[in-house]
């Protein structure tokens, strides 16, 4: 007996430990299930992958064989590099030294130099392909640099652009009138503010407002908020999707310390969703609509484009199904869902993707276009969301400031912006819009079919990406024959091209001649040169291959 109840105690112990652990072991597991498989998807490690990727380059002819091309194909694509890096000399000399120069003190610029190819081809192409940062002029669908070159704006200005450059131009100009009597007096309101967050909140169906500085901002409150009134911890993000630069919201790499209360989720997934209804302690869910393009991959660049696999296919039914199960979850759960529309803002539908999809969203933040050009991030929200300190807890509060938040030249401009946007005849701009765009997208699909160039679009409305069909090492230089013909890219090349709404049929159809055109002149140098044995994945083993030889010096 004496004996027999010690190990009884110890059974019962045991027994209990493990109910006790069973469940949260179990919660882990299904939380594991819900991560996308890719890098994207696992936070942590890509962070330490990042750090064990080695720095190597290609140095003479291996630069234009690294894919095993015959020397004659090799030949071919040194004369078409350096007849565009003569072109480029000859067409941007003032922009080039100016670019230059300015790289070596503006670290943005230093970076985005640096990545708009894959790191093996960088040196060779900022010494002979650089192009020109400094633009002086806008006017319609086109830039002017400080050389003189006019080009189809393809960048969008990273979202901002919606209805075209000279739309924001009179928005700012009206602002400037407006707010020029006031001046940057901080702190007091315009008055033009009370009708600025009337419309807001009509166009978010929401009920109050808080202003800020930028879209990275404005998320950032809105999560602040969605914990103090949960009082949970965690938020929920969603593979490669973009809220902003800071910790929380980006936890694998660019972030030099890890997130510990974020959740990377796969996008699209029942197992997510299973998530969502059995954890305790997440307080939001973020979306960024802009991942319908390529839901659970990260935003699409140039600086990554080592084969052809890049992908992207906007499905808008099931899109907005998965975001109509979200919203019940959430419902479900007490979890805030919270629209990230920073980056689409109103490009989609006047009332935003919460209009385009039919969703409701208990906060949705905006940026960018908000202001008709000027900086701005805005969170609206539930009433009982927005609020930021508790009536019976005097100093329990969720505290958020900014120096310039209402500031008066962005406020004007933001009634210039919303009264244009509430004009009937100004929304018409949206009528048969996906219809536009769809139909864009196939022309030039078509076009690429016919000219046999493996060349493909996917589109999200009026924000496109490139994908290639032949396995190739050597995509990366198609946005050098683009910018050749006349076509302005943001830093991400061919990753991602957003039109202005103010795109003619014929602007567009001088666009994609344009596009054809330099295709055809890649293909003609032998870039896309293709042994018919090489594939995708026999790529990524190469590259896996360079990187141990240079790890370990064989």
């Amino acid at each position: 007996m004496e004996t027999t109840l010690p190990i009884l105690s110890m059974s019962v112990a045991a027994a209990a430990s493990a109910a006790a652990v069973l469940p949260k072991l179990k919660a882990r597991i299904e939380l594991s299930r819900a991560k996308h498989r890719s890098l994207a998807g696992h936070s942590k490690m890509s962070r330490r992958v990042a750090k064990l990727l080695p720095f190597y380059e290609f140095e003479g002819d291996s630069y234009f064989a690294c894919d095993g091309a015959p020397a004659n194909i090799a030949a071919q694509r040194k004369d078409g590099f350096f007849r565009l890096a003569r072109l480029y000399a000859e067409r941007y000399p003032k922009g080039r030294a100016m670019t230059k120069e300015a790289a070596e003190t503006i670290s943005d610029l230093n970076f985005t130099e640096s990545y708009r190819v894959p790191f093996q081809f960088s040196r060779l192409v900022r010494e002979h392909l650089g192009t020109s940062t400094f633009v002086e002029s806008s006017r319609g669908v086109t830039v002017t640099d400080v050389d003189g070159n006019t080009s189809y704006d393809l960048t969008g200005s990273y979202g901002v652009n919606i209805f075209g450059n000279d739309f924001y131009k009179e928005c700012i100009e009206g602002a400037e009138k407006r707010a020029h009597a006031l001046g940057p007096v901080l702190g007091p309101y315009h008055p033009v503010i009370i009708e600025n967050v009337q419309r807001l909140c009509r166009i978010s169906g929401l009920d109050e407002v808080s202003f800020h500085m930028s879209g990275t901002e404005a998320v950032m409150q809105a999560v602040r908020l969605a914990r103090y009134h949960t009082k949970r911890t965690h938020l929920v993000r969603f593979a490669g999707a973009y809220h902003g630069w800071w910790g929380d919201v980006q936890p694998g790499v660019g972030n030099p310390i890890a997130a510990h209360e974020t959740y990377t989720l796969a996008e699209m997934s029942e197992k997510t969703l299973h998530v969502l209804r059995t954890r305790k302690d997440i307080a939001c869910v973020l979306v960024n609509p802009l991942q319908g393009l390529h839901p659970n991959a990260n935003a699409p660049g140039d600086s990554s484009l080592v084969d052809s696999s890049r992908g992207g296919n906007f499905d808008r039914a099931d899109y907005t199904d998965w975001l109509k199960k979200l919203r019940e979850v959430c419902t479900e759960r007490g979890i805030v869902l919270i629209f990230d529309e920073v980056f689409v803002g109103f490009r989609l539908a006047a009332g935003g993707a919460q209009e385009y999809f039919g969703v409701k969203a208990d906060m949705v933040t905006y940026g960018k276009s908000l202001a008709g050009g000027l900086p701005v991030g805005v969170v609206c929200g539930k009433r009982e969301l927005m609020r930021r300190f508790r009536d019976d807890r005097p100093a329990d509060i969720c505290f958020a400031r900014g120096t310039f938040n209402s500031h008066p030249y962005v406020m004007t401009a933001m009634d210039e912006f919303l009264s244009r946007l509430a004009s009937p005849n100004f929304r018409a701009i949206y009528d048969g819009l996906d219809a536009t765009w769809n139909g864009r997208v196939q022309k030039l699909n078509q076009m690429m079919t016919d000219a046999d160039l493996p060349v493909r679009f996917a589109n999200f409305s009026s924000i496109w990406t490139v994908k290639y069909t032949t396995p190739s090492r050597y995509n990366w230089m198609l946005q050098y024959y683009l910018r050749a013909e006349g076509l302005s890219l943001s830093w991400v090349g061919t990753g991602r091209l957003i039109f202005s709404l103010n795109y003619t049929d014929a602007d567009f159809t001088e666009v994609a001649d344009r596009f054809v055109r330099a295709a055809g002149k890649m293909k003609a140098d032998g870039f896309w040169w293709h042994d018919g044995a090489l594939t995708n994945k026999t790529i990524k083993r190469q590259i896996l291959k360079e990187m141990l030889a240079k790890r370990f010096g064989r």
